[in-house]
């Protein structure tokens, strides 16, 4: 019995440490910059949330399982984070190189620099501030297998652009035009939400490369969902926070000895 009992609390331990990633060919986690740990997943109706901090910077962390390079095409709140595009399968992505782990940790500006992820308000967002709110709320991940026929490429340390930049400012108030005046009441009506916000600019160097993809269509697409606990809690998708009990006041002593003598 007690060889039983350790066996599944292994199984337990082992669960709990794959219980925040996401996907087959790679896996996806959300991790927190600013607490320094990795956001827990919980499931709902077959889709996987995460509770987002309002103000905390965060990366998307991807580790290629393949023995082969993959292509990620992500998205975050409906935007190609290469590109700044409204996000569709076919765009750039990072090339990532098998059995490597990396850390999209901003919106890219050029080849050396990013801007950071951070959890903010809706009409913070940078999908917002463009005039792009329908999607906040959603970090989504497109990869392709590489076409069998290519010959191997040398396998650097860092992540790879691929395909040509091309991103709108999150603070140019006039390319966002009568599109950003449309969107406000949309956006108004669910400013409780929360969403990616455009961050401090940090250094992110990468370059070109090319990938040809073994498929016209991703072979899987990880979708993660994430908003504050308040709104998840609201929904039932996580579970309220354990409550502290009262510590108990000792119950009175009919007998409890000589009474001291009251102070002068």
């Amino acid at each position: 019995m007690k060889s039983l009992k350790l066996a599944c609390a292994a199984l337990l331990a082992a669960f709990s440490a794959h219980a925040a990633a996401v996907g087959g060919l790679a896996d996806v986690t959300v991790f927190d910059r600013s607490d320094g740990r990795q956001l827990p997943v919980y499931w709902h109706e077959g889709r996987a949330y995460v509770v987002g901090k309002p103000g905390n910077e965060y990366s998307v962390r991807i580790r290629n399982r393949q023995r082969d390079d993959v292509l990620g095409v992500i998205s975050v709140d409906g935007v190609n984070v290469v590109t700044g595009e409204t996000a569709v399968t076919q765009q750039s992505g990072y090339v990532l190189a098998p059995y490597r782990q990396f850390d999209i940790s901003g919106w890219r500006k050029n080849l050396a620099s990013t801007a950071a992820f951070y959890f903010t308000s809706l009409p913070d967002s940078y999908a917002a501030r463009t005039g792009r709110p329908d999607n906040v709320g959603v970090i989504g991940v497109a990869f392709y297998r590489k076409k069998a026929e290519l010959p191997p490429v040398a396998q650097p340390a860092l992540p790879f652009a691929s395909g040509e930049l091309s991103r709108k400012e999150a603070g140019n108030a006039a390319g966002a035009g009568a599109d950003a005046q449309s969107a406000a009441p949309r956006a108004a009506e669910r400013e409780d939400r929360i969403g990616t916000g455009h961050g401090r600019i940090e250094s992110s160097h990468t370059r070109y490369v090319g990938f040809e993809r073994a498929t016209s269509e991703p072979a899987e697409t990880v979708t993660i969902y994430y908003d504050s606990y308040r709104n998840l809690l609201a929904r039932g998708i996580v579970p309220p926070l354990p409550q502290h009990p009262t510590p108990r006041r000792p119950a009175p002593n009919p007998f409890p000895g000589f009474a001291a003598d009251p102070p002068a």
